[in-house]
């Protein structure tokens, strides 16, 4: 008899990332010891134990609750249970550039970095279709466009690690039985259920609210939208990546795009110039843009990250402090 069809599902996605992958590239399952990430490493320990492929676990200690480093240590040893090896935590210092949410996401992903880094690892991150269902409501809610609209990618790479992301046609529901049929007890983690973060109000309130007036499916459909439009996204960012290393932000060239890639140059340069990506909307863009399509001597744009936005001698410049 074969596996639980919730676990066979997450092995399956696993399975397809890792094809992707040299043969001999160690790989990192990310795991904050949730359903989603648990299950997630438990697929890992298997298909790479059959593939014969390194493979390890990494996770983070925030240090934002009493007890955060037991925890680490309770994560790391369910790891090294599974087979997974390194076994490892990290601990990070978390600021608050960004809001709470985004800092966390900073320094989460630079403790991810470094622990990858130093073994040349690539990284498995354990986001479903729920999340994707989520960020494509936080990306309308900010009105940040396409990109937002396309959601998390599958696959990135931040410097010489590669990331993906298995999991982003798999529902929490699955991951969760996935676990039970693997006897992985998962942590709960208090701050998923506090309504003073963003992503949890769109979690418990926003998406039942959207599923009770249209019908259910509604995650699946956003999901489904994100991917729709990931290419479109990609393809002008592309152009505009073109763009900002050929003209840089001379005025005179950021005029003569087409606003579709005008402002994802924009957008390119206030995040090379220390804006949080997660922070920045459509209204700091317009607010920007409107320096090279509607100047009329307007002082500077104060923009997230103690980032302003000043036009002189026809260049946009970006200065911070």
């Amino acid at each position: 008899m074969g596996p639980d069809p919730a676990v066979a599902a997450v092995r399956r996605a696993v399975r397809a990332a890792l094809a992707g992958l040299p043969a001999d590239v160690p790989v990192l399952a990310a795991c904050s010891g949730g359903a989603d990430s648990l299950a997630l490493a438990g697929a890992l320990a298997f298909e790479a134990r059959r593939a014969g492929r390194p493979a390890g676990g990494v996770t983070v200690d925030h240090g934002l609750q009493d007890g955060s480093a037991d925890r680490a240590a309770g994560v790391v040893k369910v790891l090294a249970g599974l087979g997974l090896a390194p076994a490892e935590s990290v601990a990070v210092t978390v600021g608050a550039a960004g809001g709470p949410e985004n800092a966390a996401r900073t320094a989460r992903y630079a403790g991810i970095d470094a622990v990858a880094g130093r073994h040349g690892a690539a990284v498995l991150l354990g986001h479903t279709r729920d999340d994707q269902a989520e960020t494509v409501l936080l990306g309308l809610a900010r009105g940040s466009g396409a990109r937002s609209l396309a959601g998390m990618p599958p696959a990135f790479a931040r410097g010489a690690v590669r990331y993906l992301r298995p999991l982003l046609d798999i529902d929490r529901s699955t991951t969760r039985r996935a676990c039970a049929a693997m006897d992985l007890d998962p942590w709960d983690d208090p701050h998923n259920d506090d309504r003073s973060y963003t992503r949890v109000r769109v979690r418990h309130d926003a998406l039942p609210a959207l599923e009770q007036a249209l019908g259910p499916g509604i995650a699946e459909a956003l999901a489904r939208t994100a991917r729709q439009l990931r290419d479109d996204a990609d393809h002008l960012d592309a152009l505009a990546a073109a763009a900002l290393r050929e003209h840089g932000t001379s005025v005179d060239a950021l005029a003569r795009l087409p606003r579709a890639v005008r402002t994802r140059v924009l957008r390119d340069a206030m995040i090379r110039a220390g804006c949080p990506p997660g922070t920045l909307a459509a209204v700091h863009v317009d607010a920007v843009e409107r320096l090279v399509t509607a100047w009329h001597g307007q002082d500077r744009v104060d923009l997230p990250g103690g980032v302003r936005a000043l036009r002189r001698h026809g260049v946009l410049e970006f200065r911070t402090g």
